[in-house]
């Protein structure tokens, strides 16, 4: 998760006008759409683009953030009164409330610590009724992603909504047990340049499978692309999960 980018608001601007809506926004909304889910729970919303775009299809959207910047941004736009916005953590979400929950833009790999991470899809599966379902991506490590974040292959220059040009690179440096550093640096039209840095935990697929049996889930599906297609098999380089919410056995 770019942390700088959901708590400064010029590069929650950055963000929104590099981040569209796209072929993984498309993906999640089909997911959502497979099964009825009246109440969603968007853990890790950022601006709130799916968020939004849930509550106008017509469900009961909460939307969790810890970013102030983030969640003023998404307040903002247009359909954003209809989404239940919280600054917070999946461990403030009410007990079986939700049908759905969502983890999406990579927002899974900000849980770098294993206990951590434990953490949050333990609150998920609390805040989850029985049966409901997890969405969430996180990039395939065997990809190596973070090779292509140098200033010389992640040189881009972004345009804001005023016509303002930023210009944008990414540098990158592993630091083990399957973590990276990645730093985002923008410099603006008028010469102010801000920086931001995040550690990302790049999970294997046994990894994220045994994680998730341990907080509770079943999983169901994992694709490697957004056209559905197998781990592996994607230029996407993804792990896209759907798992299920398992029952927990009655007491007599």
């Amino acid at each position: 998760m770019w942390l700088g980018e959901f708590h400064d608001p010029r590069l929650a601007e950055v963000y929104d006008a590099e981040c569209p809506w796209g072929w993984d926004d498309d993906f999640f909304m089909a997911v959502l759409a497979e099964r009825s889910a009246p109440r969603v729970a968007d853990l890790g919303c950022g601006t709130g683009r799916l968020a939004i775009a849930m509550a106008r299809a017509g469900h009961q959207v909460t939307a969790v953030d810890p970013a102030p910047a983030a969640l003023a941004a998404a307040r903002r736009k247009p359909g954003g009164e209809k989404v239940r916005w919280l600054r917070g953590t999946a461990g403030q979400l009410p007990g079986r409330s939700f049908d759905a929950a969502f983890m999406t833009g990579h927002v899974a790999q900000s849980f770098v610590d294993d206990e951590e991470w434990d953490a949050a899809l333990r609150g998920l599966r609390r805040a989850l009724a029985p049966e409901g379902r997890l969405v969430f991506d996180s990039r395939d490590p065997a990809f190596a992603p973070w090779e292509q974040w140098n200033p010389e292959d992640s040189w881009r220059t972004v345009v804001l909504g005023d016509g303002e040009v930023v210009q944008a690179w990414s540098e990158a440096s592993e630091i083990g047990a399957g973590a990276v550093r990645v730093t985002g640096r923008y410099r603006f039209a008028d010469g102010r340049e801000l920086a931001n840095s995040a550690t990302l935990r790049f999970r294997t697929e046994p990894q994220l499978r045994d994680s998730l049996r341990e907080a509770g889930f079943r999983v169901d599906r994992i694709y490697g692309g957004w056209g559905r297609e197998p781990v592996g098999l994607s230029g996407d380089g993804e792990f896209i999960v759907v798992a299920t919410a398992v029952p927990r056995p009655t007491t007599s």
